[in-house]
């Protein structure tokens, strides 16, 4: 699979650029700036994305503006996001433009190799991957009369782990549950949340917008 990294730190883009040929990715070109990552999709279309939020010459959204613009134009291009810290406004902005192919992570993921890898499979593939710490200030800033208040504290443990991307089989692992048990609480989950029947995939992206306050 092909991929392009838009990263203006120098030693960080070097070092993902080795995790993603570690991972058996091909990077096709590398840039600093948000131009650079939209000329580099324009030319290479390449499977996935991995993008520094905030690039020159602001330093502030450069990023996230620059991976919306490609979900429009190049929606088959997965985005991954990076950022030094938690601004989870990003996640939500980018979740609710499509089903999926797109994560948030904090760089430090960077480090833990197997990790990180494991996310960029799953986003290329058409999965989400959100950062545990997204997840956390999420939970911490639930309003009163969130409609998630429905849920048990179980059901919004597994409604996380979902909102991180994990799978059945990845959520039970964390757990140390059945996969049968986990497969209950999501069907609560979905119940309760009042998704109507859909694809199964596309029940659960409708259940993490929910829970990003986007849908």
């Amino acid at each position: 699979m092909r991929a392009v990294i838009a990263e203006d730190s120098v030693l960080l883009r070097i070092g993902v650029a080795k995790v993603l040929e570690t991972a058996g990715f091909r990077v096709v070109a590398e840039t600093a700036d948000a131009e650079g990552l939209l000329r580099a999709v324009d030319e290479h279309r390449p499977d996935i994305a991995v993008v520094d939020v905030r690039m020159p010459p602001g330093f502030t959204d450069e990023g996230v503006r620059a991976a919306l613009v490609i979900r429009r134009q190049w929606p088959d291009t997965a985005i991954l996001l990076l950022s030094q810290y938690v601004e989870e406004r990003y996640a939500a902005d980018l979740l609710s433009t499509d089903s999926g192919g797109v994560g948030y992570l904090l760089k430090q993921r960077v480090a833990d190799v197997e990790e990180f890898i494991e996310a960029l499979r799953r986003v290329a593939a058409g999965g989400t991957a959100l950062d545990p710490q997204v997840v956390a200030q999420l939970l911490v800033r639930r309003g009163a009369a969130d409609p998630l208040d429905r849920l048990t504290p179980r059901e919004l443990e597994v409604l996380g782990l979902m909102a991180e991307g994990r799978s059945n089989a990845g959520i039970a692992s964390h757990l140390v549950v059945g996969e049968s048990a986990v497969a209950k609480h999501i069907n609560n989950i979905l119940a309760k949340l009042d998704l109507p029947p859909a694809e199964g995939a596309h029940r659960r992206v409708l259940a993490v917008l929910r829970f990003l306050g986007r849908g």
